[in-house]
C-alpha cells in the first residue's frame, strides 16, 4: 500500500478515560465488523484478566480502513504500572490520540504518557471523551490540557494540537463542544489531515525495529514492528542485530509475513517502509532487536524503558500444604517462568538470590507484580511471595533516596479531613487542592511505600466513593519510617479444618478471613486483630459432647461472614514477617516462622536488639 495513505497512531490516556471503548467504535465504524455481527464491549481487551478487571494490560495492534486510507491503531494500557507497554508502542507510531475524561481532566498517567509522546516529537490529537456526562466541565479541562502542554515544554505545533469532543459510548465525535455529532467521521478526517504519513524510504536498505513479540503455536515467535526503511519479502534472508551489541549478528530467512487488517493478521508476500507488520521465522528474536538488510547492517536505537521501583521475593512453597494444589512447584519451574516473562515484559527484572529456591522480582508497582502472580497461578504454578518493598538509591554522599509518587485523590467534600490525616501519617505532602462541585481533588507527593495498603483504607474512609491514581514522579531523600499497617494478625493455632464453634469464639477477637470447612495450618493467618498485636487463636476447636445438655445447647451459632481477601488485598495486608502462599486453587496468608514459640523468641530478640 502507498505509504502516503498509511497513518500509524497510538491511543494513550489515563486508566478508565475510554481508550478501549474509543478503539471499539473506530473498529465498528471502520467496517471491521459485519453489520449483523455481535461485537463484545471492549473487544480489544482479549485477555481474560483484562476483561475481568476492566483494564488494558497489553498493548495491541489493529488496522482500520477509512476511504482509501489505512490506520494502524495501537491500544495501550492506561495504568502507570504497565507504562513499559506504552513506551514501546510509541516507537511504532507517528502520532497519538490523547484521550481525556470530560470531568476528571488530565490525571497522573495522562502526564506520563504525553511526556513520552512529546519527547519523541509525535503529532497529538486531543480527544475530550465522555462529553455526554451530566457533570462534564469541558472549558476547564481544555485549560488544564493546555497548562499540561506548557508544563511539558511542547513545541508550537504540539501546543496548537486540534481538539475533538467525543462520546465513545455513543460512538460520536465532533469539532464543536456544544454538539454531540453523528459518528466518528470528524475524528477519522482529523487523523488523515493532522497525522503525518510514515517517513521511511522504501528504496533504502531494510531496517525494522522489533517493538513487540507474540507467540503462535504453529509459527513460533512472531516479531511485530514498523518498517523504518526498505522492503521485506517472504523468503528474504535478513540480518538480526541489536543497537547495544552490534557485533552480534544472526542471519535468518523470513518464513511468513503478515499485515494487520481489522483485528486479524493477513498473510502478505511483501511489505514496505511505513507499515506495521508481523514477521515469522526469525528464531528467538527479542524486543529491541533490528531486522536489517544482510548487506547493510545498521541497528536502530530502542527506547529506554523506565526502571522498576518495587520488588518482591518469589520462592518455592514450603508450607504444610505444599505441592497439593499446584502443577509446577519446583524452583526450576519457577525460575524458568520468571525469566521467560522478562523477555516480553521489559519493565520486569528478575535476579537469582543466594538461596536456590528464591528469586528477586522487580517491577513498576504492586499492580504490575500482582498481574504476574495472577497469570502464573492460572497457569498452574504454586509458590510464595514476600511483602513488596521499594527500591532505594544512594546519592554520591551516601544519603538514602526513595521513589516518590504523584498521587491524585478524588473524594467527597466531607471526607477530605480523614484523607489528609492518613496522608500525613504516610509522609504525603499536599501540592494542590481543587473543588469540583461536591467533590474535592487533592494532589500529593508521597513516598511509594506510603501507598502500600492505602487503597482499601481510602475506600473505607470515603464510604466507597474515593478514587485514587498515582504515577512515579522521581526520587527524593528518605522521608523516615512509615507504619506498614495499624492492625495485627489472627494466627491459627494448629492444623485442621475450621469449625463453627471455634470460629464463633474467634470472631470476637477481630475480623476473620476463613469459613467453616476451610483447611488451615499452625502459623497461617486467618484474620486481622484491630488491637495491633498478633494473636494465636484456635479456629479448629470443637464443642465437646457431655451427658448433660446445657440450656443453650441448641442455640444456632451466629457466624459473621468472613472478609473476602482478593490477591491485591492480601498483598496490601502483608507485613515483613509474613508471606503470601499462592496456588491455582487458594491464596493463603502465613507467618514466615510457623512455630509459635520460635516466632515469639525471634520477636523478643529483635526488640532487645532494637
Amino acid at each position: 500500500m502507498n505509504k502516503e495513505k498509511i497513518r500509524n497512531i497510538a491511543i494513550i490516556a489515563h486508566v478508565d478515560h475510554g481508550k478501549t471503548s474509543l478503539v471499539n467504535e473506530l473498529l465498528k465504524q471502520g467496517g471491521v465488523f459485519r453489520e449483523n455481527q455481535e461485537v463484545l464491549d471492549r473487544v480489544m481487551d482479549s485477555n481474560d484478566l483484562e476483561r475481568e478487571r476492566g483494564i488494558t494490560i497489553l498493548a495491541k495492534n489493529a488496522a482500520i480502513h477509512y476511504k482509501d486510507y489505512k490506520f494502524n491503531v495501537i491500544d495501550t494500557p492506561g495504568h502507570a504500572d504497565f507504562g513499559g507497554e506504552v513506551e514501546r508502542a510509541l516507537k511504532m507510531v507517528d502520532g497519538v490520540l490523547l484521550v481525556v475524561d470530560a470531568f476528571e481532566g488530565p490525571m497522573p498517567q495522562t502526564r506520563f504518557v504525553l511526556e513520552k509522546a512529546l519527547a519523541l516529537n509525535l503529532k497529538v490529537i486531543i480527544v475530550i471523551n465522555k462529553i455526554d456526562r451530566p457533570d462534564k466541565r469541558i472549558d476547564e479541562v481544555e485549560d488544564e490540557i493546555l497548562e499540561l502542554l506548557f508544563d511539558l515544554n511542547a513545541n508550537d505545533d504540539q501546543l496548537n494540537s486540534p481538539i475533538l469532543y467525543a462520546s465513545a459510548r455513543l460512538g460520536v465525535a465532533s469539532k464543536n463542544k456544544n454538539e454531540l455529532g453523528q459518528n466518528m467521521v470528524p475524528l477519522f478526517e482529523e487523523i488523515v489531515s493532522h497525522i503525518n504519513p510514515p517517513q521511511g524510504d522504501e528504496e533504502k536498505p531494510l531496517q525494522m525495529l522489533v517493538s513487540n513479540t507474540e507467540h503462535s503455536d504453529f509459527l513460533g515467535k512472531l516479531a511485530v514492528g514498523k518498517i523504518e526503511n526498505g522492503k521485506i519479502k517472504v523468503g528474504q534472508t535478513v540480518a538480526i542485530t541489536n543497537y547495544f551489541s552490534p557485533e552480534k549478528v544472526q542471519k535468518l530467512r523470513v518464513q511468513q509475513l503478515f499485515c494487520f487488517d481489522g483485528m486479524k493478521k493477513v498473510e502478505v508476500a511483501e511489505a514496505e517502509a511505513g507499515d506495521i507488520v508481523c514477521v515469522a521465522g526469525l528464531g528467538d528474536i527479542m524486543i529491541g532487536d533490528t531486522i536489517c538488510d544482510q548487506e547493510n547492517i545498521t541497528p536502530l536505537e530502542f527506547v529506554k524503558i523506565s526502571e522498576p521501583s518495587v520488588e518482591m521475593t518469589f520462592m518455592v512453597n514450603d508450607s504444610p500444604f505444599a505441592g497439593t494444589e499446584g502443577k509446577f512447584v519446583t524452583s526450576r519451574h519457577l525460575r524458568a517462568r520468571l525469566y521467560k516473562e522478562t523477555v516480553k515484559d521489559l519493565s520486569l527484572k528478575v535476579e537469582d538470590t543466594d538461596k536456590a529456591d528464591a528469586f528477586r522480582v522487580r517491577g513498576r508497582g504492586e499492580m504490575h507484580l500482582s498481574i504476574l502472580i495472577e497469570n502464573m497461578r492460572r497457569e498452574g504454578y504454586e509458590f510464595q511471595v514476600s511483602m513488596p518493598k521499594v527500591l532505594f538509591k544512594y546519592d554520591e554522599n551516601g544519603r538514602k533516596m526513595e521513589p516518590i509518587d504523584k498521587l491524585v485523590v478524588d473524594v467527597p467534600e466531607d471526607c477530605v479531613g480523614s484523607v489528609m490525616s492518613k496522608m500525613g501519617l504516610r509522609k504525603g505532602e499536599l501540592t494542590n487542592m481543587k473543588q469540583q462541585g461536591s467533590r474535592t481533588k487533592l494532589e500529593f507527593l508521597i513516598p511509594s511505600r506510603g501507598l502500600f495498603g492505602y487503597k482499601s483504607e481510602l475506600l473505607t474512609d470515603t464510604r466507597g466513593e474515593g478514587i485514587m491514581s498515582s504515577v512515579h514522579y522521581g526520587y527524593d531523600y528518605y522521608k523516615g519510617e512509615i507504619e506498614r499497617r495499624n492492625c495485627g494478625a489472627l494466627v491459627a493455632h494448629e492444623q485442621g479444618e475450621c469449625v463453627g464453634y471455634g470460629l464463633a469464639n474467634a470472631q470476637e477477637r477481630g475480623t476473620l478471613f476463613v469459613s467453616p470447612g476451610d483447611k488451615v495450618y499452625g502459623g497461617m493467618i486467618v484474620g486481622e486483630n484491630p488491637k495491633g498485636n498478633d494473636l494465636v487463636i484456635n479456629v479448629c476447636k470443637k464443642k465437646h459432647l457431655t451427658n448433660m445438655r446445657s440450656a443453650a445447647a441448641d442455640d444456632a451459632l451466629n457466624l459473621i461472614p468472613p472478609k473476602q481477601m482478593s490477591l491485591e488485598k492480601c498483598i496490601e495486608f502483608l507485613n515483613d514477617d509474613e508471606l503470601l502462599e499462592v496456588t491455582p486453587k487458594s491464596i493463603r496468608l502465613r507467618k514466615i516462622i510457623l512455630d509459635h514459640d520460635k516466632r515469639a523468641i525471634t520477636k523478643y530478640r529483635e526488640k532487645q536488639n532494637a
